[in-house]
């Protein structure tokens, strides 16, 4: 195949693919019951998914720690024991376990798309936060988690690529999908150690050589024990690309909760 061929292909099926998010998303806003997933009130148009008041009921209010997610008393990036370590920074809006965690593993699970924009819009506000606070930096693109092939034709679609393409569009920042790649079909992480998963993973993900963004954010859709985000996060690290992470949810502590599903 000739190389221009290769080049060209995946930014055509880039287009294609946000061709189709954009025309499903508008889709769904207008043929779905406008009722929240979570009490089943009556939500103004053109809003989907989860109404104001649950939406506020599940966001973390107060300062939070961007190493380990637990609570903290001042608005700073770390707690005291994360401080000692300076571990890669996870920005959510919410607690996996104490938030709103079900619907986004609705959103993998059970293809409900309704929730997807409105929790987008909550880490929007949350990164823009900690922007202002002087807490965190924008990247200069975005790079969702990539599906193995075989997974995505199952599944129909990648959650990572669809919030990615969702604070691609709300931040005005590059959507990057080509450089990395899921070259191993891994075992399902759920019910894993947290050695196993470690196992599972090693040597799934490949990045390009020509990767040339020096600060991204890599995006999924929940950080648990963060085994995932971490072995592509060394990837690029190795690289000396800075990572930070972003997910729509996350659970206290990651790397404390092997006993609990992961991502």
């Amino acid at each position: 195949m000739p190389h221009f061929v290769k080049r060209i292909w995946p930014q055509s099926a880039l287009r294609i693919m946000r061709l189709g998010y954009q025309l499903g998303t508008r889709w769904l806003a207008g043929s779905l019951p406008n009722r929240c997933l979570l009490c089943h009130q009556s939500i103004p148009i053109p809003e989907t998914g989860i109404c104001i008041v649950c939406l506020q009921s599940g966001l973390y209010h107060g300062p939070i720690c961007l190493g380990c997610g637990k609570s903290m008393q001042i608005e700073v990036d770390y707690c005291g024991e994360c401080q000692k370590r300076q571990p890669r920074k996870v920005v959510a809006p919410c607690s996996y376990h104490q938030g709103l965690g079900a619907w986004v593993g609705a959103i993998k699970y059970q293809g409900q798309l309704a929730a997807l924009p409105v929790l987008c819009r909550a880490l929007v506000a949350r990164i823009k936060l900690l922007e202002q606070q002087g807490l965190i930096t924008l990247p200069q693109a975005i790079v969702p988690v990539p599906l193995h092939p075989k997974r995505l034709q199952q599944r129909g679609f990648n959650q990572a690529w669809l919030i990615a393409h969702e604070l691609s569009q709300l931040l005005q920042l590059p959507l990057v999908s080509e450089g990395l790649t899921r070259q191993q079909d891994t075992r399902p992480q759920a019910g894993l150690s947290g050695a196993q998963r470690r196992r599972n993973l090693h040597d799934a993900f490949m990045l390009a050589d020509d990767f040339v963004f020096q600060r991204i954010a890599l995006v999924d859709d929940v950080v648990t024990t963060g085994t995932t985000v971490s072995e592509i996060a060394r990837l690029f690290e190795a690289r000396y690309v800075h990572v930070q992470v972003w997910c729509l949810a996350r659970a206290e502590a990651p790397g404390l909760l092997d006993d609990v599903d992961a991502v």
